[in-house]
């Protein structure tokens, strides 16, 4: 079934119209830092884990430019989580099936054609690197009981609910400020 979601054209496509929803409140708005007038200034992407028929869809994140100081101001995104080559959707789904699962991992990596190594980055940074920043220190104590660590993503995934799309939708969405880089690890903000 997990697997199956990333080769699903409308699961992408309702990605898509939520990450064009947050463009246009950023491209509603005006630049942050002089108050002018924001224009369409998008970035290329090559989404890994995307049907082949939906690349020219995601070929680009939405992003802005300030007409006066040049400064950027890219759109939260419920499909691409930060810098990562692949979608968030796969980050999550690999990561919830990897789970410290080594003799699965390497038939999941063939499966999703992601490397052991980029498995085991990921696992990392749900256990450790997630647990540090701003957005989770806000944010964990609305789960309750606390979360394990050891469990994420998949304990995540079923506190947002018992529908698996609907809770997909929900933590893809919970996790859209860490996809512009704006919540910083608690370490790098002292």
């Amino acid at each position: 079934m997990c697997h199956a979601l990333l080769q699903d054209p409308q699961f992408f496509r309702l990605l898509k119209r939520i990450d064009e929803a947050l463009a246009e409140d950023v491209c509603a708005g005006r630049c942050q830092h002089c108050g002018d007038v924001l224009h369409r200034a998008d970035y290329p992407r090559k989404p890994r884990d995307c049907p082949p028929e939906m690349r020219d869809e995601h070929d680009s994140r939405y992003s802005f430019c300030c007409q006066r100081c040049r400064k950027r101001h890219t759109a939260m995104s419920v499909r691409f989580l930060g810098r990562r080559l692949y979608f968030g959707l796969a980050v999550v789904l690999g990561s919830a099936r990897h789970a410290g699962q080594n003799p699965a991992a390497a038939r999941l990596a063939d499966e999703l054609q992601v490397p052991v190594r980029t498995l085991d980055r990921w696992r990392h940074w749900w256990r450790e690197r997630l647990m540090r920043t701003a957005l989770w220190q806000t944010q964990c104590a609305r789960f309750l009981p606390p979360v394990d660590p050891v469990g994420l993503p998949g304990e995540l995934i079923s506190r947002f609910g018992d529908d698996l799309l609907t809770a997909l939708m929900h933590l893809l969405r919970f996790l859209t400020p860490l996809s512009i880089g704006v919540v910083f690890d608690i370490d790098e903000t002292c």
